[in-house]
């Protein structure tokens, strides 16, 4: 028999690497002049997306490969789901992979590179209080 890692590990794990996206978003807004909104859109999005993947590991729940956080947030039970609405975080998830590609003409300012950092915050809260680390 396979034996599963210790969920609480592995949130830690998620965590981690969750605060990495976090530290960069927050680091980068920071910027003055030539400032990468589209840069801090996407790492917001990926803190996001990595503190649901905790909350999810934490819960034993499998998830797909996927960068869509409402369908991150669907997977957890209602009770489990710390009042975050899927709505709102499917605002971000445009950012995880259209903002990484040349394309469409990038059209983030601060106030939407903050807007996300907020959101981020929001969750990482919301699941750190969850997890009690």
């Amino acid at each position: 028999m396979i034996e599963r890692p210790d969920p609480l590990r592995v949130a830690r794990q998620w965590v981690e690497k969750a605060e990495h996206d976090l530290t960069t978003a927050q680091h980068t807004l920071q910027l003055k002049a030539n400032c990468p909104f589209d840069t801090i859109c996407f790492h917001a999005q990926q803190c996001v997306e990595k503190y649901l993947k905790a909350l999810l590991s934490f819960h034993k729940i499998d998830f797909p490969k996927t960068h869509d956080v409402a369908e991150l947030l669907a997977l957890l039970p209602m009770d489990s789901r710390l009042g975050l609405r899927p709505e709102e975080l499917a605002e971000l998830n445009p950012y995880a992979v259209e903002g990484r590609y040349p394309g469409e003409a990038d059209t983030e300012d601060r106030a939407d590179a903050q807007s996300t950092i907020d959101l981020a915050l929001k969750v990482r809260s919301a699941v750190r209080n969850a997890l009690a680390i």
